[in-house]
């Protein structure tokens, strides 16, 4: 095969230029659960273009950075947020995406429990704030459709694992792990047949405690065992809401 060069006609070096003339940017798309409600964390952008406009916590990444490292760099300046575990989803590269040049985006996402953090917008970022997923809005640039992609990554893996427990404290009833999974398949589970399979699984510790403090009648508490779950993992064990 011959070499990219000379398959388009490119015979000096400088004609290269054009392929070395687009940006990156990382988008985190931070998913949170507080009080029954799925939440992202946005950023109301303080510049241009999309000044006053709600957007994902993003910008551009620096010339020698990596991606990995720029989107906890970016997640932190703009938020505060630090330390936080962020995993790839996909790339959005369309042309026009971004009013000022070709920008292609990695986009990123990760589940928090929101008490763990506090927001300190900083940078360009004039307000940083928990949005319900159900009352978004219009978003800058595409990042409606970032943010969609990454809630479908997160209903397939929350399907699949059990990464859900991360968005509830430590202690939980079983009625709040019922809402978080509703929450975020955006579906009604039926109360009995959800309480029936998942203590089948036999991955949640019963704590032998009860709720305090609360207007209704008090709900036994539970807590996920992690140990257990990497041990029936590395078995072969399959888990499946």
């Amino acid at each position: 095969m011959l070499p990219f060069e000379e398959q388009n006609g490119i015979s000096e070096k400088g004609e290269f230029n054009n392929f070395f003339k687009s940006a990156f940017s990382v988008d985190n798309v931070i998913f949170g659960f507080d009080d029954g409600d799925l939440k992202v964390l946005l950023i109301k952008r303080g510049a241009l273009p999309f000044k006053g406009k709600w957007a994902l916590p993003g910008d551009l990444v620096f010339p020698n950075e990596d991606l990995d490292a720029a989107a906890g760099r970016i997640l932190e300046e703009l938020t505060g947020l630090r330390n936080v575990y962020l995993e790839q989803v996909q790339a959005f590269g369309a042309v026009n995406r971004h009013p000022l040049g070709r920008v292609i985006t990695i986009a990123y996402y990760s589940l928090v429990t929101i008490s763990n953090f506090h927001l300190m917008p900083s940078s360009w970022a004039s307000k940083a704030k928990w949005h319900s997923i159900s009352d978004v809005g219009d978003l800058a640039f595409d990042h409606n459709e970032i943010l969609q992609a990454c809630f479908h990554r997160l209903k397939d893996r929350v399907r699949a694992r059990p990464i859900g427990f991360e968005l509830l404290p430590k202690k939980f009833t079983l009625t709040e792990l019922q809402h978080l999974y509703e929450a975020i398949l955006e579906v009604d589970l039926d109360k009995r047949n959800f309480r029936k399979k998942i203590l089948s699984m036999n991955l949640l510790k019963d704590l032998k405690e009860m709720q305090e403090g609360v207007a209704h009648r008090p709900a036994r508490l539970f807590s996920f065992d992690q140990d257990k779950y990497v041990r029936l993992e590395a078995e072969g064990y399959n888990f499946e809401i």
